[in-house]
């Protein structure tokens, strides 16, 4: 069956960083666009990163650009996500989810109901 298994979480004062990974099992990896989410508590579930099956495109929410860079490795089953100048409101649950795509290799899915895998998720807290 699919795994996705998130790790990497913890705790940083503003201003650091963190690089969460997840690793995939039991899936065609490379035929899967792959996205990170987060969600804080009492807030609905929203869009940080997502990449195409072969990294030629990107695309981020407006509230992480230029902070936050999604990337993968095929041949081991990854996705990253590395997070620098990390704010008190990047505090959240991150998951890791996978879109089957077919065809093109440009889009990037941005909502949660074009995935199909997700995985469980890892804390990431950052302290002012």
């Amino acid at each position: 069956h699919v795994q996705l298994v998130e790790s990497g979480g913890g705790e940083v004062q503003a201003g650091g960083s963190l690089r969460l990974s997840c690793v995939a099992s039991g899936l065609t990896f490379s035929a899967y666009a792959m996205g990170w989410f987060r969600q804080a508590p009492g807030k609905e579930r929203e869009f940080v990163a997502s990449i195409t099956r072969s990294s030629g495109s990107r695309d981020y929410a407006d509230s992480v650009k230029g902070r936050f860079t999604i990337s993968r490795d095929n041949a081991k089953n990854t996705v990253n996500l590395q997070m620098n100048r990390l704010k008190p409101e990047d505090t959240a649950v991150y998951y890791c989810a996978a879109a089957r795509i077919v065809g093109s290799d440009y889009y990037t899915p941005r909502r949660g109901t074009e995935y199909n895998y997700w995985g469980q998720g890892t804390q990431a807290t950052v302290s002012s």
